[in-house]
């Protein structure tokens, strides 16, 4: 199973709303090389390390591809870039985030890119839980843990809840 995250907290000018960002960008990744087998509930989250910043929308979808873990973070990184993410700073505001964040069972410490699992997902309770929604079974490949419990060991400081779209 390939995993990626779809977020965003900024609108863009012709599409619209956070939300309606995410759901182009399924469209959108569904036309690039993936096929499109799960989608998660969409939750509302707080930014981590970054203040003044509008709240995050945040999913997950897996998809099945052809495409190697460094042709499809290339592809994830255009599709980006088409909707007119710039990268600037650690944690900057952005229209579009696209993570890879498992591939299959693949572990890569990034050379070349990327780093998968994804390296921080296991801190991310808007990463979590849109992937419980996916694969409610799901185990991480490198440390052997259940999801579950990774999300259950997060500290209650990370607001994420579900949102009706």
């Amino acid at each position: 199973m390939i995993l990626i995250a779809i977020g965003s907290n900024l609108p863009h000018p012709v599409l619209g709303t956070p939300v309606e960002v995410c759901l182009t960008a399924l469209e959108t990744i569904s036309k690039r090389g993936c096929e499109v087998t799960g989608c998660s509930r969409w939750y509302r989250s707080s930014p981590i390390d970054a203040t003044g910043q509008p709240d995050y929308v945040n999913g997950m979808i897996s998809v099945q591809s052809s495409l190697s873990p460094p042709a499809l973070l290339r592809e994830l990184h255009k599709i980006e870039a088409g909707f007119g993410r710039r990268r600037t700073v650690p944690n900057a505001a952005r229209i579009l985030d696209l993570d890879i964040i498992a591939y299959h069972e693949v572990i890569s410490k990034g050379d070349p890119p990327p780093i998968l699992p994804h390296p921080r997902m296991s801190k991310r309770a808007f990463v979590l839980l849109p992937l419980l929604d996916i694969a409610p079974d799901w185990v991480h490949p490198d440390s052997g843990i259940a999801g579950s419990e990774l999300l259950e060991a997060l500290s209650n400081d990370q607001v994420c809840q579900p949102i009706t779209i």
